[in-house]
C-alpha cells in the first residue's frame, strides 16, 4: 500500500474526501452554496470541531443565534456543541472547505511532529 492518496475534485455542490483519500483522522469536504441559498438544517456535533475556510464568495453562518459574516479568505473554528447553519449571500455564491477533527485530539503539530530525514 502506498503512503499517500490523491484525488481530483471536479466542480460539485459537495464533495467529501473521507473515502476518496482513505482519511483516518479527519473528514474534509468542499462545499458550494448558490446565491440566496443555505444549508436547510441547523446541526452540531458530538465530538468533532469544524474548521471552515472560505475559498470564494460571501455569506454568513449563524452560530448559537449569533450571525457571523463570511467572505473569501476567512477561516473559522466552531466547537462541536455549537449549533450552526450556513447561507450564501443573496448576490453571491459561497464556496468553502470544511475540516472535521476530534476536539482536543491534536497532540503535536508541524515542528514538534515533523522529523528531518
Amino acid at each position: 500500500m502506498k503512503n499517500f492518496s490523491k484525488t481530483s475534485v471536479v466542480e460539485s455542490r459537495r464533495v467529501e474526501l473521507h473515502d476518496k483519500l482513505s482519511l483516518t483522522g479527519a473528514e474534509v469536504s468542499i462545499n458550494t452554496l448558490e446565491a440566496g441559498t443555505g444549508i436547510p438544517f441547523t446541526h452540531y456535533h458530538k465530538k468533532n470541531e469544524e474548521i471552515y475556510g472560505i475559498i470564494a464568495g460571501k455569506g454568513k453562518v449563524i452560530i448559537d443565534d449569533e450571525t457571523v459574516e463570511l467572505t473569501s479568505g476567512d477561516w473559522l473554528r466552531i466547537a462541536p456543541s455549537a449549533k450552526r447553519q450556513f447561507f450564501a449571500a443573496n448576490d453571491s455564491p459561497i464556496s468553502y472547505i470544511c475540516i472535521q477533527v476530534k476536539e482536543n485530539s491534536l497532540e503535536e503539530y508541524t515542528e514538534n511532529d515533523g522529523v528531518m530525514v
